[in-house]
């Protein structure tokens, strides 16, 4: 996670205004595509709700939650993402914790939280293999955890000769044993690491950690809009989805008998 860490702190500034502009949305938009919340409606009711965010960057899904009634924590690896999330707090007076740390080892309780979300952040910064874990370690029984990631199709579709060139319409990369994704920098050196996995994986090591899959919303790009990044055009991500968003629950004990052990990475 160091490679991530660097990356992170080195890009902090290119996201200060991106952050001022979330944090003054009246309305949660997900993913680069911005689909409003009135549309996929991925939160549920968090007002009274002890929540996390793992991998909260300038802490703009916090402040959602925060306005909507939580307890919120952000969590992140990047301390100059967490100086521009202090800043922002300041300037529209919203305050809560703020934790530099890395979700594949968090620095937080047993069954503490009502709710983990990531937004990106956790969810393809780190290894799936840990941080899934961590979140049901952390999670009360019943609790909730929800996480947008790049599609796995996507993924696939990224050309392998240049990690710049954006998503196109075949397939580059083997489905079988994805798990992370290298990207270079222009002299060949790894300056990001990401983490997706198939959809049959990903479902087979949430219930190994005692999670049960509600949804799985595979979000398509809104006509007219823009992406926050380009690494996919509107009209690849109106074909197929750019965006998914897992929902799923951490079952009570007592039903957690058929969760398969899962082994590590």
């Amino acid at each position: 996670m160091l490679v991530n860490r660097a990356s992170w702190d080195t890009d902090a500034p290119n996201w200060i205004e991106r952050g001022r502009s979330s944090w003054a949305s009246d309305e949660p938009h997900w993913g680069i595509w911005g689909n409003p919340e009135s549309d996929l409606h991925v939160l549920p009711d968090v007002s009274g709700l002890d929540v996390v965010e793992l991998g909260c960057g300038t802490a703009y899904v916090s402040a959602w939650l925060a306005r909507r009634g939580a307890r919120v924590v952000g969590l992140d690896n990047s301390s100059q993402q967490l100086a521009t999330a202090r800043v922002l707090q300041e300037e529209f007076d919203l305050r809560f914790p703020l934790v530099h740390a890395n979700a594949e080892r968090a620095p937080l309780a047993d069954g503490s939280f009502d709710l983990a979300i990531s937004e990106y952040g956790a969810a393809i910064w780190c290894d799936p293999f840990r941080w899934i874990p961590e979140a049901g370690r952390i999670l009360r029984p019943d609790g909730r955890l929800v996480f947008i990631a790049g599609a796995a199709l996507m993924m696939l579709c990224f050309p392998t000769d240049d990690d710049a060139a954006p998503a196109d319409t075949r397939l580059h990369r083997d489905f079988f044993g994805m798990h992370r994704f290298e990207w270079h920098d222009r002299d060949g050196v790894v300056d990001s690491v990401e983490f997706h996995l198939g959809h049959g994986e990903m479902i087979r090591l949430l219930r190994s950690c005692g999670f049960a899959v509600e949804e799985l919303l595979e979000v398509r790009a809104p006509d007219g809009a823009t992406a926050v990044e380009a690494d996919v055009s509107r009209e690849w991500a109106q074909r197929w989805p750019t965006v998914e968003v897992w929902k799923a629950r951490k079952a009570h004990p007592a039903v957690r008998s058929d969760a398969r052990s899962w082994r590590s990475r």
